[in-house]
């Protein structure tokens, strides 16, 4: 059954699933450098299977690996998938999980090359995920006097979930929201695009300040983000308004939303400007009342 949900092959897979291992051989057209990630949902930390169909599981288990890809300015290539999987979980929903992967895998272009499958007592999938390019984007890059660009949207995600997670889901101000956190999408075209412009680059999987954060150490600036620039989505106030949350602290705060944040000191396409890199630490925050420092705190799986 596997076999058949990912029978594409990729370039450069000489051997695929139904062998004890798969065979590769990179294809130099596609960027002489590897970036390779590996990205894990697990049953009750990452998801609850109450609040989002096995496919959907599938899809959101390879978007989050290719996003890491992409974060790196590089072209997703080929994955090898792990599920380990309870004794509860039926044949039909283990081939849901695998047709979600399979269209995550070719809306980014990449394949599954093959995988591995085990019993454990939660579902849990680890996507290792192979990219190319010809040079990897990293967080610590960013120099005083770039700007700060992001592609996609953040905060949506975390509206969605919450919405869920109180019995809102079905709430008609709320299903893009929703849709945001249940199938959300790597930013692969966005992310070619930053590759030539980019001093540095970060995917927002933990919430923006986290990241960002994350962006301004490893560079040893200061990052400063734009409350104003943050809050330019109407769907974002639209749907924290029909909570009663706080849309900054939803932009801010929130995760999963797989957004791309870059340091450049030109405009990139698809990309506008929420912020500046200056010289300094921490990660500051630009408001009608001036600049105050905050927090760069988001998702932390070991945090009490």
């Amino acid at each position: 059954m596997l076999a058949r949900a990912f029978a594409s092959p990729a370039a450069g897979v000489t051997v695929g699933i139904g062998d004890d291992a798969a065979v590769l051989d990179p294809p130099r057209a596609r960027g002489g450098t590897l970036v390779w990630t590996v990205d894990e949902q697990v049953e009750g930390s990452h998801f609850r299977r109450e609040f989002v169909s096995w496919q959907r599981v599938g899809w959101r288990s390879f978007m989050a690996a290719a996003s890491d890809v992409a974060a790196m300015g590089a072209d997703p290539w080929c994955a090898l998938c792990a599920l380990v999987l309870p004794g509860d979980l039926a044949d039909e929903e283990l081939e849901q999980i695998a047709k979600g992967q399979s269209e995550a895998a070719a809306q980014v272009g990449a394949a599954v090359a093959g995988g591995n499958l085990a019993r454990g007592p939660v579902v849990s999938i680890a996507t290792t995920l192979l990219g190319t390019c010809d040079r990897a984007v990293l967080r610590s890059g960013a120099v005083a006097g770039d700007a700060l660009w992001m592609a996609g949207r953040v905060g949506l995600a975390a509206a969605g979930l919450r919405a869920l997670e109180r019995g809102r889901g079905d709430h008609p101000r709320l299903q893009e929201a929703v849709a945001a956190w249940q199938t959300p999408r790597a930013l692969v075209r966005e992310g070619l695009a930053m590759a030539p412009l980019a001093h540095a680059a970060v995917d927002v999987s933990d919430g923006l300040a986290c990241d960002a954060g994350h962006l301004g150490e490893a560079s040893r600036v200061r990052v400063v983000l734009d409350e104003a620039a943050l809050l330019n989505d109407d769907s974002l106030v639209r749907a924290a308004g029909a909570m009663g949350d706080d849309a900054a602290e939803l932009a801010l705060y929130g995760g999963e939303d797989y957004a791309l944040v870059v340091a450049s000191a030109v405009p990139i396409t698809g990309f506008r400007r929420i912020g500046e890199v200056v010289d300094g630490s921490g990660l500051g925050l630009r408001g009608v009342n001036g600049e105050r420092t905050i927090e760069a705190r988001g998702f932390d799986h070991f945090r009490r």
